[in-house]
């Protein structure tokens, strides 16, 4: 088990650290009013208890009685804050096994998650180098199926273990129980229906390879910085190197200092359209994989959200004049036409007043609705305030 270092909530000399009183201080918005009922779990045990606490009404429907908080990486919250109990995932702990000619690594669901990629490949096991970089926690990881540079999470996740707030219990779901498809996963769709999870994530278990060589590399411009074939591999380490470089170079790794990463990475997922939609003149066209098996899906296809937002007149950097005729308090980034993100100064409502513009100029040119990757916390895309 690792234990080196200090979780939210304690402070690096082993003491109580202030618990945060708003979600602008817990999100990478940097956006949220008060949270004046936050618990903050340290132990698996202590999910658990909140859970028990808080059990899902399975005919209950609407708005959200709890929240629960990783890393704040997928999380735009209302202005007027969350009112109900709301539970900061701060659990930390890595563990490996030998199994069969791969390795299992089991981590708790509070362990950051590009911090668990560096354990990863220091360890001497690879698999997760392309996804290094992501902001968020290793519980997130599966409920969003959270992938980058031509992998996706679900393809080296054996199983997860999470309690469900329905049944009142902790359970393992293997792989195939969790219906694993583009960000998204059997999880993701029970928040969904309820309205907030029914699954709480408590630890993740990755069948990984052990070596210093990656994975075939699939992604075309990660192929080019790399300076290999696409199916090729290259060294774990600078896989790791080559994507950290390509999302900063969007503002996809977070920095305090730069504004552009002040966001939700990818505001909206990638479109998928039926194959016999006719996609605009020099739209992308990729195919949709199984996650599991890898079989392509012939009916439908998928293609670039950040093509579609640029071509419908929306440029880096664009954002909504202000009354007062000074800088947008909310604009897409100067780097990535995908990021909606806070200059800071920003409220809620301005994210939501621009997200709607961009979702709204989109379908008016090419037919085709934006879908909100970040969960709205609060506050909706459907209506004004």
């Amino acid at each position: 088990m690792t234990g080196d270092r200090p979780a939210p909530g304690t402070s690096s000399t082993g003491g109580t650290a202030a618990v945060p009183g708003t979600l602008a201080e817990l999100t990478t918005f940097h956006l949220g009013g008060p949270l004046p009922d936050l618990t903050v779990a340290h132990t698996a045990e202590d999910l658990e208890d909140f859970g028990r606490a808080h059990p899902l009404d399975p005919s209950a429907h609407g708005d959200p009685a709890v929240l629960f908080i990783g890393g704040g990486s997928n999380i735009l919250a209302g202005d007027s804050g969350f009112a109900g109990p709301a539970c900061l995932v701060a659990t930390r702990g890595i563990q490996e096994s030998a199994h069969g000619t791969r390795t299992l690594v089991t981590a708790q669901a509070g362990e950051v998650w590009d911090e668990f990629v560096a354990w990863t490949l220091d360890h001497g096991l690879s698999g997760l180098e392309a996804l290094s970089g992501i902001p968020g926690t290793v519980g997130a990881a599966p409920v969003q199926n959270i992938g980058a540079y031509g992998c996706e999470v679900a393809e080296l996740i054996e199983s997860v273990r999470v309690f469900d707030r329905v049944a009142g219990q902790a359970q393992r779901l293997p792989a195939e129980r969790l219906q694993f498809s583009y960000r998204n996963s059997l999880l993701k769709r029970a928040a969904a229906e309820f309205g907030e999870p029914r699954y709480i994530v408590l630890e993740v278990c990755f069948a990984l390879e052990r070596g210093r060589e990656s994975a075939p590399v699939r992604y075309g411009q990660l192929a080019a910085e790399l300076e290999v074939a696409i199916g090729q591999t290259a060294d774990t380490a600078a896989v790791r190197t080559a994507v950290l470089h390509l999302r900063a170079s969007k503002g996809m790794v977070l920095d305090p200092a730069d504004h552009d990463t002040w966001s939700a990475g990818s505001f909206f997922t990638n479109p998928i359209v039926a194959r016999d939609f006719v996609l605009p003149d020099g739209a992308p066209s990729y195919p949709v994989h199984d996650p599991l098996t890898g079989v392509v899906d012939p009916q439908v296809q998928k293609t670039s959200a950040a093509w579609l937002i640029d071509h419908a007149g929306f440029a880096k950097g664009y954002g909504l004049p202000r009354a007062d005729g000074g800088p947008p308090a909310a604009s897409l980034s100067t780097k990535h036409t995908l990021a909606l993100t806070n200059r800071g100064a920003a409220r809620t409502a301005d994210l939501l007043e621009l997200a709607r513009r961009i979702q709204a100029g989109v379908h008016e040119r090419f037919g085709i609705v934006l879908v909100p990757e970040p969960n709205l916390v609060g506050c909706s895309l459907d209506s004004e305030g």
